[in-house]
């Protein structure tokens, strides 16, 4: 923002800040003089150019089930944004209403459902809808996908505010490249770069020998070092400053510092002259780091220098166990399953039935606050009631937990935990906007007689995985989502000490089947331990072929006590378990396994593929009413009808039966980096549910 900006827009705000009137006859002029002030172009006269892509009165045709009519939209540009004016006034005489009143209140939220009514009738749903009142503010509405929220998730952004520069740049890329302000795509090259770097410390730590967990603990204490400086959790940037200032210089200091550090953080108490709040958790308490010579610490400097406060979770834990794992550090480069196709599971198994309630609460609290006969406010009495329904609705979503029992690194539980936060910001705006203030006292946000339920926390969100390193990189993922939520909304204000909690909801152990322990098992005939082949390939010496390697052997193993294991309680399960197919089972899980598996879930075929016991479980779970709905990611043969016996068995039960509540047969997804096929399968509660499939097998 230069002075030719900051000129223009001073006259923009002299002209038309505090005006009053007739939206109608003003809107035009108010929005040509917004486009001169932020530099950018004017609509050109409606019907210069087909389909008038930006245009005021945009033409849309609306579907209705007597047929079609055509309304107008205000303002409108084609991928950009679609905005509906009012003006309100001083006096009830002057403009939409008088601003302040609950007329005026209830004219702004129509004006928003109005233009919300549009945006399925548009080629493309525009990332920004807005509603203006002229002289006054803006109210800002952003969605990449399409999903916008209620009235709630608006931004208000006053008119005077256009001269700060941050708010003068968001206007104009809102005007010319919507998509630069596009957080998915920033973040998701933030994410790529730190992910890079690190593969090549983690490439030396294995080079040296160091145990493979040990390292990705270490480093994974480094990432939370390196995102707590960037949210300013940790002032100072001591970490940082340190690798530049002395531990480069000096190599053999880094250990028995950077261990002091963690110490400190693990209990707060001061470092150098910095003071250290306590963030506690199951990161720091054990706070062992590694000897690395100049090289390694330049490249941990490196990683040190990027933006680690824009991170995306959703894709962070993939590429993170990708550059950890020796074996997945070829496809770090690969695709991974985005955002788009883990919300097609997370929005129709939570969201839209969270959002179908708070619909009817809406409505329950328009009811109550409607103003009688010569009512200019509602009354004191009315305020209480209603927002006794929002507090009401606001409690349950704060207690709501979410189960993925295969959660891999955790982008499931992220994704849900970011919808989730979404819906409640929207719920507290909409009580602030009843009683005048959300009655949240963060202060008191972790005190252990709540369960640290003051407000959607990850205490909420569950997990079950068989891989170690991956369950403490799930761990990672949702604090740093759950805090990037908590700096968006509070701004630079820090969370209650402890910054974490070990609430021990990812769990290390396998999510199908519970044994007490496993021993090799012994061939009677030759008294030495069974064994299979591991997988491993090799060209064979006289036709080049790949055969297997007989060299390649694992010990098959017996499982003492084996028994169904348990699911911690969940209101929804979400979840994307192992694609392993019925005949691939042995190979890849080992005969002793598969066989204990399959004895110990008699109750249904053995030719079903793998990720159909966690179907199962699933459906035992809602059928029996101690879960509300579920949605897993399964292979697309799920159709067939050797798999369909399970599926049958549950829908048919006369004591526990499931419904499917949407399916979609056949969607691309991405398994490990390669491009497969799978089924999305949401089932509910027979009892429960009141709508029809929606897309049938």
């Amino acid at each position: 923002m230069d002075d030719a900006d900051r000129q223009r827009v001073q006259k923009f705000l002299k002209t038309w800040k505090g005006s009053q009137g007739n939206e109608r006859a003003n809107y035009q002029g108010f929005f040509l003089d917004l486009c001169d002030a932020l530099g950018v172009d004017r609509p050109p006269p409606k019907g210069n150019i087909t389909g008038d892509p930006y245009a005021f009165d945009k033409d849309i045709r609306v579907i209705h089930k007597d047929g079609f009519s055509t309304n107008y939209a205000d303002f409108y540009k084609d991928g950009h944004f679609l905005i509906e004016a009012k003006q309100g006034g001083s006096a009830s005489n002057k403009g939409t209403a008088k601003r302040g009143t609950k007329t005026y209140d209830t004219a702004m939220e129509k004006a928003f459902y109005q233009a919300l009514s549009y945006t399925p009738f548009l080629a493309n749903k525009p990332p920004f809808v807005m509603t203006c009142d002229i002289g006054s503010h803006f109210e800002v509405w952003m969605s990449f996908s399409g999903n916008y929220g209620g009235y709630g998730a608006r931004e208000r952004i006053p008119l005077d505010k256009l001269i700060d520069e941050k708010v003068f740049d968001r206007f104009v890329a809102i005007f010319s490249d919507p998509q630069s302000l596009n957080p998915e795509k920033y973040r998701a090259k933030v994410t790529r770069e730190v992910a890079d770097t690190l593969a090549k410390l983690a490439r030396w730590l294995e080079e040296q020998g160091h145990e493979p967990q040990e390292a990705s603990s270490f480093l994974m204490r480094c990432i939370f070092t390196m995102f707590a400086e960037d949210v300013d959790l940790l002032r100072g940037e001591v970490f940082t400053k340190a690798l530049k200032e002395r531990w480069i210089a000096e190599p053999t200091s880094f250990k028995p510092q950077v261990e002091a550090l963690w110490q400190t953080m693990n209990t707060g108490g001061s470092f150098g002259f910095e003071r250290i709040l306590r963030f506690n958790g199951s990161f720091f308490a054990n706070a062992t780091a590694f000897d690395l010579p100049q090289a390694q610490l330049e490249i941990l400097h490196e990683a040190a220098d990027k933006d680690w406060s824009a991170v995306e979770p959703a894709i962070f834990g993939t590429l993170l166990e990708r550059a950890l794992d020796k074996k997945e550090r070829s496809r770090l480069g690969a695709h991974y399953t985005p955002r788009s196709y883990v919300e097609r599971l997370v929005r129709p198994v939570v969201m839209e039935p969270l959002r179908e309630e708070w619909l009817l609460v809406e409505s329950e609290v328009d009811r109550l606050l409607i103003l009688k006969d010569n009512q200019q406010e509602p009354t004191k009495a009315q305020r209480q009631k209603a927002a006794i329904e929002i507090q009401a609705f606001l409690d349950k979503l704060q207690q709501i937990r979410i189960l993925d029992p295969a959660c891999g690194t955790g982008n499931f539980l992220y994704v849900t935990l970011d919808l989730l936060k979404t819906l409640e910001q929207e719920v507290q705006m909409r009580l602030l906007d009843v009683v005048g203030q959300v009655t949240t006292d963060l202060l008191e946000e972790f005190d252990p007689r709540l369960a640290g339920r003051k407000q959607v926390n990850p205490s909420q969100f569950l997990g079950i995985e068989i891989n170690p390193r991956a369950a403490g990189i799930a761990e990672l993922v949702i604090w740093i989502g759950y805090l990037q939520w908590h700096f968006k909304r509070s701004g630079s204000t820090p969370p209650p000490e402890p910054i974490l909690q070990d609430f021990h909801n990812i769990e290390y152990r396998d999510a199908v089947l519970a044994y007490d322990g496993k021993e090799e098992a012994i061939d009677p005939k030759t008294g030495k331990v069974k064994t299979r082949w591991g997988g491993r390939m090799m060209k064979h010496p006289v036709t080049g072929e790949n055969v297997p390697d007989p060299s390649d052997q694992l010990p098959i193993y017996c499982y003492i006590n084996p028994r169904p294991a348990e699911w911690q309680e969940a209101d929804y399960i979400v979840s994307n378990p192992p694609f392993i197919g019925t005949r691939r089972m042995r190979e890849s899980l080992g005969d002793g396994y598969t066989e204990t598996l399959r004895k110990t879930y008699a109750e249904i075929p053995e030719t079903i593929d793998y990720v159909m016991y966690w179907w199962h479980k699933a459906a035992e779970l809602v059928g029996s009413n101690q879960s509300l709905r579920f949605g897993l990611i399964t292979t697309n043969t799920i159709r067939q009808a050797w798999q369909r016996v399970v599926i049958e068995k549950h829908l048919n039960s006369k004591q526990n039966p499931v419904r499917i509540n949407f399916a979609i047969p056949d969607h691309p997804w991405s398994d490990n980096g390669a491009d497969v096929r799978i089924s999305i399968d949401i089932i509910g509660n027979s009892e429960a549910l009141e709508s029809t499939t929606r897309e049938y097998f």
